[in-house]
């Protein structure tokens, strides 16, 4: 499945009122953890059954601040969420975010 990159608030929600499940990878462009993390979420991606999407925290601080705040989890960088019926059943960051563990999600 295609990633999609968000950036704004306004984006977010309508995608948490649309779909039922989603992942969402919160990514930095200048982090090479992130670039790794990146890498994993894109070879899961390619076989997910669910929607994937991006944020990119140097771009898109605003939207990564309000999923912190909202859903009451801490801000990391690489971090990957698992959404399911408008919460988070999931996560995980940094270099624990494997293909593998992605799918066992």
């Amino acid at each position: 499945m295609k990633i999609e990159v968000i950036s704004s608030i306004e984006e977010f929600e309508s995608i948490l009122e649309t779909n039922s499940e989603f992942f969402l990878l919160k990514h930095s462009l200048t982090c090479p953890i992130s670039g790794a993390a990146n890498m994993q979420y894109e070879h899961f991606s390619e076989d997910a059954t669910v929607p994937c999407y991006t944020l990119y925290v140097q771009e898109s601080r605003p939207l990564a601040n309000h999923i912190a705040e909202v859903f009451s989890i801490r801000h990391e960088s690489p971090q990957v969420l698992h959404f399911s019926n408008g919460k988070i059943v999931w996560h995980e960051s940094h270099g624990a975010i494997t293909t593998q563990r992605l799918k066992e999600a």
